[in-house]
């Protein structure tokens, strides 16, 4: 039986923070990000009946530098390396990555389906270069990226705070798709139509 858990994720981010990370901090001085970053994993191959969204959903590792990230990458957070229905998420330090996080209320996000598990991973390695890196001018629009590895079709999802403006929103959507490199149209959906179930599955705005 195949089944994505915490455990290992937690352990390795803890074997990270005490060796290879730690380590490579310790060569030289770190090169410091503008702002911390957090990993996030969620298993949702087995939730508890009745069980709330996001009960699932564990703060992994927080990081500032580029040593960090790279070791984190390498040992963990890449999609390929998740089995059955599993969520990685690098999220803003202070962002959960849930509706409720104030932050992210009144966002929205845009997505990218993926057949190919070397194409999540290299769209989302992509992805969090730019986010960490502050490549987006509208970089304090931005709350985090979800990878989500699922059995038919795995996704991407760049959350963002302010669904309203659509012109932010339509830069950073251009801007995404030219940074993973991706020529199809991707549509950009409120969270607000996903709270309320609204089938509005075009999305509402698209580049």
């Amino acid at each position: 039986e195949v089944e994505a858990s915490s455990a290992p994720i937690e352990a390795a981010a803890a074997a990270a923070e005490g060796g290879g990370a730690a380590a490579a901090v310790g060569r030289a001085p770190p090169h410091k990000l503008e702002r911390k970053w957090t990993f996030w994993f969620d298993n949702q191959s087995k939730p508890k009946q009745g069980a709330a969204w996001g009960t699932s959903l564990r703060k992994a590792y927080t990081f500032d530098t580029v040593e960090e990230f790279w070791c984190l990458y390498d040992q963990i957070f890449r999609p390929s390396k998740l089995s059955g229905n599993a969520d990685f998420h690098c999220f803003k330090a202070g962002i959960e990555p849930k509706w409720e996080d104030p932050e992210c209320a009144n966002g929205g996000k845009w997505s990218v389906a993926s057949s190919r598990k070397a194409t999540l991973d290299t769209m989302w390695l992509e992805t969090l270069m730019a986010l960490i890196g502050e490549q987006f001018d509208e970089s304090e629009e931005i709350c985090g990226v979800v990878a989500s590895v699922r059995q038919r079709q795995d996704k991407l999802a760049l959350w963002t705070k302010t669904a309203s403006n659509e012109a932010v929103q339509t830069s950073i959507g251009r801007k995404w798709k030219e940074i993973i490199d991706f020529n199809d149209k991707i549509v950009y959906s409120f969270h607000d139509d996903a709270r309320r179930e609204k089938s509005n599955r075009g999305g509402r705005y698209s580049v």
